[in-house]
């Protein structure tokens, strides 16, 4: 085509640039009544996740804020509604929504029930506000109104005929009034009467109880909202090895010991205590101490390499006990208010029975060996990962999604699900669906330290709470940047964070060479920072930070490949002062929750300050952290006091959760010095003095 030619199209290419214009708009052909098309336009509804291809999430007893754009040619006015019901409810309910300012408009509904709502917007050209609204301005300008009664009175009648009962009665005589007075026929004094009569604001509203709606536009498409479980909005996991659990060092771990570690683990204040796999080890290629290749006789292997000649996914580990062991400590540990929490690792060790009766469901190499995991050049062949691209995946899929019923059917509603990444996407979203539908209260948390987009998909599919990068965000700028996009960003509709400063995989460097100020600090950063938290005890509050190799995460005598005791009365252990930070979090609502997150002003980089608030803003807590876990850092805090709702000329408290010492502060400028051989952080309860 030569440049002239693209320049000036022949009138089959304009027609055709038409034809698509065309296409966008509503067909007279298509349109099979004589109803003109819809003229309100509605835009811009939120809140949405991709268009609307994933749901956002919310906690049961919750208000969903739906804000959208509505506008219309012209100058007429408008009406709008939200409508949303629970899938599984068959007639919508409808909420006026309000204008606001640039035709902007906002409802909100709340959510009762788990599982899945659906919502949308409506809108129409609202006729009768557009006459009053006309009617007020001409009569306050001393024009002529007769006519503009009679066609008040037409609208009216209109409406009487949607009405219902006594409404319709009332409509008709409003009618009847307003008709009484045409053109030539307003006596002296009798029009000021009228015109308020017709103002009437009652009868407005009775008016926009029975709109016309025929013309009304809806927007294109039903959004999503996902309704978890109060649990999902804050809880505190200690993780361990119940392998571990024994009060005699040398002696496997029970059931039975798990019991008896649950009083330590209530005192703390934790309500969820997740376990690593407890199912049989294999016995093929068992890694030893420290993750050696080669193993010795008594070595207990990793309790992610899967499945032996005594079972697989849906066995237990023989020395950890039966599985009415396991069922009795699920009704114990609920006697203590704690939840139980599994691993899901889908992977098997070489001798996982899937792998001699599925053979089909793991990659062959060329030379007929089954391939292992590797991360090049670690090897671990001791795990065989799923083949996912298998033509029999329908099999292999059904066949995890049972293993996932199995122990829900045991009474486990909470999955902790290893590397999740490393399986297809598709695959969870159709799992976790699956099992929410039938057991919608069920929480997964999502172990996936990859790429910010991957975690954020993962997320988005369903799981209800995700491992997040705070393990190596130390420094005050990193801890901002990263907290502020996880809450005040388009990210807090679908990532719940959950911190943790430790896991049995991640000694990190801040940990090793920062002691025990070190872990106070971060203990109350993932504890405040996040309403969801953990911790991997005992190693943590007994501040294990010997690395296996300096500078590397991996622990020197690793829980994950030898059996350890643990002494819990060590003089030195964190366990009270972990108790007073999970007390202060159970009763404060601030603190249970990811929004009311602010960060503030402190001009020294090695203390970082924030606060949160309750929904209703009753309940304010300010948080101070030294970073520095060597010296002692001081600094004025900047408080924006009317923006925190305290009274900038009135004193205002300040009651430290963790020394229960009390300050009486006046003014946004107060003072924190914070010794971290001492206390490295503040809690602090703020009220009006």
């Amino acid at each position: 085509m030569s440049p002239m030619r693209a320049q000036n199209p022949t009138t089959r290419e304009r027609k055709s640039a038409l034809e698509k214009i065309a296409e966008a708009a509503v067909s007279p052909a298509e349109n099979k009544t004589n109803q003109p098309p819809p003229r309100v336009v509605i835009e811009s509804v939120e809140p949405q996740i991709d268009g609307g291809r994933f749901p956002v999430k919310r906690i049961i007893g919750d208000q969903v804020v739906v804000t959208a754009d509505v506008f219309t040619d012209g100058h007429d006015a408008l009406a709008a509604v939200l409508r949303y019901r629970h899938v599984k409810e068959a007639d919508w309910k409808e909420a006026a929504m309000l204008e606001r300012v640039n035709d902007a408009w906002r409802a909100s509904f709340p959510v009762t029930k788990l599982g899945y709502y659906e919502f949308t917007v409506h809108g129409w050209v609202d006729h009768f506000r557009t006459w009053r609204r006309d009617f007020q301005k001409k009569a306050e300008a001393g024009q002529d109104v007769s006519v503009d009664l009679l066609v008040g009175a037409q609208m009216v009648e209109e409406t009487s005929a949607r009405a219902a009962g006594e409404d319709a009665g009332r409509l008709e005589a409003w009618a009847a009034e307003l008709r009484s007075f045409g053109p030539g026929r307003l006596p002296d004094g009798g029009l000021p009467m009228l015109i308020q009569r017709a103002l009437e604001p009652g009868m407005a509203s009775l008016m926009a109880r029975y709109p016309d709606r025929r013309l009304a536009s809806a927007y294109e498409k039903s959004l999503r909202v996902h309704v978890d479980g109060p649990r999902s909005r804050s809880s505190a996991w200690y993780e361990m090895f119940p392998r571990s659990c024994s009060s005699e060092a040398g002696r496997h771990g029970t059931f039975r010991d798990c019991e008896e570690r649950l009083g330590y683990i209530a005192q703390m204040g934790f309500d969820v205590v997740y376990f690593p796999p407890v199912h049989p080890i294999g016995h093929a290629f068992r890694k030893g101490k420290n993750n050696s290749p080669t193993s010795n006789p008594g070595d207990p292997g990793s309790p992610w390499a899967i499945g032996s000649s005594e079972g697989g996914h849906k066995g237990i580990h023989p020395e950890l006990g039966t599985l009415d062991d396991f069922k009795r400590l699920l009704g114990k540990a609920r006697e203590h208010g704690i939840e139980i929490a599994l691993d899901i690792a889908f992977q098997c060790c070489p001798d996982h029975p899937y792998v001699a009766s599925h053979p089909e469901w793991f990659r062959r190499r060329p030379d007929g060996s089954i391939q292992y995991a590797e991360n090049p050049p670690k090897k671990y062949q001791d795990i065989y990962p799923f083949e996912f691209e298998t033509e029999h995946w329908r099999g292999l899929w059904e066949e995890l999604k049972s293993v996932v019923d199995y122990w829900i059917a045991q009474g486990v509603r909470i999955f902790r699900v290893d590397n999740p990444h490393t399986k297809p996407f598709a695959f969870w979203e159709w799992v976790i669906a699956e099992v929410k539908n039938e057991h919608p209260e069920t929480i997964f948390l999502s172990e996936a330290f990859t790429r910010p987009k991957i975690m954020y998909r993962l997320a988005k599919l369903g799981f209800t709470h995700s491992y997040t990068y705070f393990a190596w965000r130390n420094t005050k700028w990193e801890l901002t940047q990263y907290f502020t996009e996880l809450t005040q960003t388009k990210v807090r509709e679908f990532f719940r964070p959950h911190l943790w400063p430790n896991t049995p995989d991640i000694l990190t460097e801040h940990l090793q060479r920062g002691g025990r100020a070190a872990f106070i600090a971060r203990l109350v950063l993932a504890a405040t920072l996040g309403a969801n938290y953990g911790i991997y005890g005992p190693a943590f509050e007994l501040c294990e930070n010997r690395a296996l190799v300096p500078g590397k995460e991996e622990y020197l005598d690793a829980e994950k490949y030898e059996i350890r005791h643990w002494d819990l009365g060590r003089p030195d252990s964190l366990k009270e002062i972990v108790g007073r930070v999970n007390a202060a979090r159970r009763s404060n609502p601030a603190l249970q929750r990811d929004e009311g997150l602010r960060f503030h002003d402190l001009p020294n980089d090695q203390l970082i300050a924030y606060t949160k608030s309750s929904d209703d803003g009753a309940n304010l807590i300010l948080v101070v952290v030294n970073l520095d876990p060597y010296y002692t850092q001081s600094g004025f805090v900047e408080l924006p006091l009317e923006q925190l709702g305290i009274d900038p000329n009135l004193p205002f408290a300040a009651h430290d959760l963790l020394t229960d010492a009390r300050y009486v502060w006046k003014g946004p400028w107060n003072y924190a010095e914070l010794n971290p051989q001492k206390l490295p952080a503040h809690i602090l309860r703020i009220r009006p003095e």
